[in-house]
């Protein structure tokens, strides 16, 4: 990806992309309910090992991926190249509930947590267990030159807007990001 540095996507597109560029996981024929974060953490790296800036002397400029699934984001960045990915990640996740529910403000007798409280960096090596911590929700860790951000997101319990909400969280996301020239 020579001109593009930064993309969103979703559990869908993620898993295409391994399955066309037969990366990690790529046996895998889809997802079955919430995508285990160790799997997207490994095709997350390889997509920016392998079509990215993770390397200086790549001529590409892919340095940021904002992965968003129904229960949970990460944001994966070349370290850097980004910051106030914390930031960023949150007000994804945040979008996401406030536009699926069509509200402002988050009623939390609206909305649910479906991300896992434990999970896996990787489904390989290195297999570092990664607890969310309740009063510090963003779960932050390193493979390499490359650190992730993960947010949960409160999951409207029954949506009222869900067309364009993609878009609308990797905008989100973008604009609380601070990109490093």
């Amino acid at each position: 990806m020579p001109i593009v540095n930064s993309i969103g996507l979703n559990e869908q597109e993620l898993l295409f992309l391994a399955q066309a560029g037969e990366g990690p996981h790529a046996d895998l024929p889809s997802w079955h309910g919430v995508p285990d974060v160790g799997r997207v953490s490994d095709i997350l790296l390889w997509i920016l090992q392998e079509h990215g800036r993770s390397e200086p002397s790549s001529e590409a400029e892919l340095t940021r991926i904002h992965f968003h699934t129904l229960a949970y984001h990460v944001l994966a960045t070349v370290d850097g190249y980004w910051g106030n990915q914390a930031a960023a990640v949150m007000a994804g996740a945040r979008v996401a509930s406030t536009q699926a529910c069509g509200v402002q403000r988050v009623d939390v007798g609206a909305v649910e947590l479906k991300a896992p409280l434990e999970f896996h960096s990787s489904h390989g090596d290195p297999r570092v267990r990664v607890t969310l911590d309740p009063t510090d929700p963003v779960a932050v860790w390193r493979r390499g030159n490359v650190t992730f951000h993960l947010s949960p997101v409160l999951v409207c319990k029954q949506p009222l807007r869900t067309v364009g909400l993609g878009d609308a969280i990797s905008a989100e996301g973008l604009v609380y990001s601070e990109l490093k020239i």
